[in-house]
């Protein structure tokens, strides 16, 4: 492995692990202004007044969804290494998350137009109004679900190749794959009515604080390429003297 091979990967991990840190605080910020807008009673009859502060949450939103989409992109070369087929799979994974994040956003921006036409209206339009307002607020969670469930297999697919390849500690590896499980099962559970949706977000959210913070302060374990360099190029030698 080159230095700038390895200068390339070390500013792989500083990115990635700064859109970690990003999209928690983001996804927070934006999660915290749109549910003190839709989080209220009779929200509708407010939100036209208050759709600056929605539209910058569904803004913050949309930052996130490019963010877990940019983390499957910027990934596949340094998993490509050791597994083409996961990284693959990873970057779908993540795409399908953040697609799922994106129709949160369009969820949430309808509620405009909405209310917009709902302070004009008169009963029963505004009776139907409301019904199609709750419709779309009740399943911004289900859009949410599925993304996290797109988002925990992706995570096992990531830690299970950090686990193998030892691109970080394996500690790191395990407490990735455990945190990631617990979000599958628990969306998975979420979306026949657990409630167990929210609880089973903090191990692996705590995780993506923790390894992208690790990440731009330590990066990838450098032996990790070194070894997968030398094995290819073992395996290479055979066959260019059978050749």
């Amino acid at each position: 492995m080159t230095k700038e091979g390895m200068n390339t990967y070390r500013t792989t991990a500083i990115v990635v692990g700064g859109v970690y840190l990003g999209g928690f605080v983001v996804g927070l910020a934006g999660t915290g202004l749109i549910q003190s807008i839709l989080g209220a009673p009779d929200y509708l009859s407010t939100v036209s007044a208050k759709s600056m502060i929605l539209a910058i949450g569904a803004i913050l939103w949309l930052m996130a969804a490019v963010g877990d989409a940019a983390h499957g992109v910027m990934m596949f070369p340094v998993l490509k290494t050791h597994s083409e087929r996961l990284a693959i799979g990873y970057l779908a994974s993540r795409i399908i998350d953040a697609i799922f994040l994106a129709i949160h956003v369009l969820l949430v921006l309808l509620q405009i137009p909405l209310a917009g036409a709902y302070m004009k209206a008169t009963a029963p339009t505004t009776f139907s109004l409301q019904a199609l307002s709750t419709t779309f607020v009740q399943a911004i969670p289900y859009a949410d679900n599925i993304g996290w469930i797109a988002l925990g297999l992706a995570g096992l697919m990531l830690n299970y190749l950090f686990y193998r390849a030892r691109l970080v500690p394996r500690w790191i590896a395990v407490w990735g794959l455990a945190g990631y499980a617990i979000i599958c099962f628990g969306m998975v559970s979420e979306l026949m009515g657990s409630g167990l949706g929210l609880v089973s977000e903090l191990p692996g959210g705590l995780w993506e604080i923790f390894v992208g913070g690790w990440l731009i302060a330590k990066g990838f374990n450098a032996s990790a390429f070194v070894s997968q360099t030398t094995r290819t190029s073992s395996t290479a030698k055979p066959e260019a003297a059978n050749s």
